[in-house]
């Protein structure tokens, strides 16, 4: 952030201003381009150590094997998810503002301060932080795993199958467990088929051939996270519509508002869906909760599966009122033969409002389903595949808006071929995704949803 900063600051680390925007010729050296590109490239690697570890870190603060320890953590995926979107909103509208109409330079110092302030309070508070002790790659274990699954491949079940649990928590000693249970292909890897693979002191001789049961589990919990991180995807399909077509619908819609006639900018329409999210998460945590508690005298949430079906339910209903209310605009603006549709941008308010709800619900949900239903371990790891499937859908949405501009173009005309909403049926690309969104509450229904339960007893489940 401070090289970016400098970049707007520093005239000599940018190419000179042109007197005429339309007809400029003054282009960036290649050494302002290598310092604009590093630190957009430290802010893109920053991002990805901050993003999915502080979420890891937070949860590492709570005691899990207490009843308050485990509500403690429902609530902390709320409210980091509510600060998340507190700030997004003040980035949006404040630190937009300045650098828009006040200065380029002090907009992008605010966030380095900002940053500087974060990293200030978080060593002042080092020594209070409960922070476990790296154990290697996750990664690794898996393909160790997979290989040593591979190498016993030929491993059937016996009347007794001695399991490797591995060293105890102080390496002083080794436990071996007999099981008559259904044999897996993965738990093959931790079968230990010949006396030989243990050294004198009860350890593996090579890992590449002898896992622990506990990396075996961490590969289930993977493989168990797959089919409801496949709906999460999904979901974000949705909010990446509205971040784009959303804005594009209010571009061509009019953005006066009240009797002044204040001019409203159409980005800002995707604050309405932050402010929905944090009034949401407030009234969940500040109001109903304490509601439900003083009712029935325990402190009822709604699960995990039950949030996310909720969800997808708002994202169906999203689409569809904006796919309506598209049709309305876009008819209203034939009907005048104008650019800009007559209709009141307020009109787009509860496909915003919606979007936001969906996200609430579903997207809070999945993060804390990927961060409690893995081992302590690979919560990193879990808070890495959160935000990359917010990128897939965006990757997915550009290849499905590829391929409906193919498939509808006639005479140089698609759905979605061009610049002006008024010559395109956006409306029936809102239906595809609603198509899609119904599909997804099915397949989460029917399949996904057991992954997003526990057993009786408690216990995650696992598959492979």
């Amino acid at each position: 952030m401070g090289i970016i900063a400098l970049t707007a600051a520093l005239p000599r680390l940018r190419p000179e201003a042109c007197n005429d925007p339309s007809n400029c010729s003054n282009q960036p050296t290649k050494w302002q381009l290598g310092v604009l590109f590093s630190g957009l490239g430290l802010l893109a690697i920053g991002a990805g150590g901050i993003r999915p570890c502080n979420i890891a870190f937070g949860t590492d603060q709570f005691d899990t094997s207490t009843k308050k320890g485990k509500a403690q953590l429902e609530t902390f995926f709320n409210w980091w998810y509510f600060s998340f979107t507190v700030a997004l909103v003040i980035a949006l509208t404040g630190v937009v503002y300045i650098q828009t109409n006040i200065s380029w330079g002090i907009g992008f110092v605010i966030p380095t301060a900002c940053l500087a302030l974060s990293i200030t309070t978080f060593l002042i508070g080092q020594h209070s932080y409960i922070c476990a002790k790296p154990e290697g790659s996750v990664f690794a274990d898996i393909v160790k795993v997979v290989v040593a699954a591979c190498k016993k491949r030929k491993v059937k079940p016996g009347a007794e199958i001695t399991f490797y649990v591995g060293p105890s928590d102080d390496g002083s000693s080794t436990t071996l467990v007999r099981d008559k249970h259904r044999l897996r292909f993965v738990d093959k890897a931790s079968v230990v088929t010949n006396p030989n693979e243990l050294n004198e002191d009860g350890k593996a001789k090579y890992k590449w051939r002898l896992c622990t049961m506990q990396q075996v589990k961490n590969i289930k919990c993977v493989t168990a996270i797959l089919p409801v991180w496949v709906t999460g995807i999904a979901c974000f399909m949705l909010t990446d519509q509205q971040n784009i077509y959303g804005i594009l619908q209010a571009m061509q819609m009019d953005k006066t508002f009240g009797p002044h006639k204040f001019q409203v900018p159409a980005g800002w329409m995707n604050l309405v869906s932050m402010i929905t999210l944090a009034i949401w998460i407030s009234l969940y945590e500040c109001v109903i909760i304490p509601i439900v508690k003083r009712i029935t005298g325990r402190k009822k949430r709604l699960t995990m599966k039950q949030r996310i079906e909720i969800g997808i339910i708002m994202g169906i209903t999203c689409m569809i009122v904006a796919a309506f209310q598209e049709k309305k605009r876009r008819a209203s603006a034939l009907k005048n033969g104008s650019f800009v549709s007559p209709v009141s941008i307020l009109m787009l308010l509860p496909q915003f409002a919606l979007a936001g709800l969906t996200e609430a619900f579903s997207a809070v949900a999945l993060m804390e389903f990927l961060t409690v239903r893995m081992p302590e371990r690979m919560r990193a790891v879990a808070g890495a595949i959160f935000f990359l499937s917010s990128s897939i859908a965006s990757y997915i949405c550009t290849l499905l808006i590829n391929v409906i501009d193919a498939v509808t173009r006639k005479e140089g005309k698609s759905w979605l071929g061009d610049k002006d909403l008024n010559k395109n049926r956006l409306e029936n690309y809102f239906f595809i995704i609603a198509g899609i969104q119904f599909a997804n509450l099915l397949y989460f229904r029917f399949f996904a949803s057991r992954f997003a339960t526990e057993n009786k007893k408690g216990h995650k489940r696992f598959f492979l």
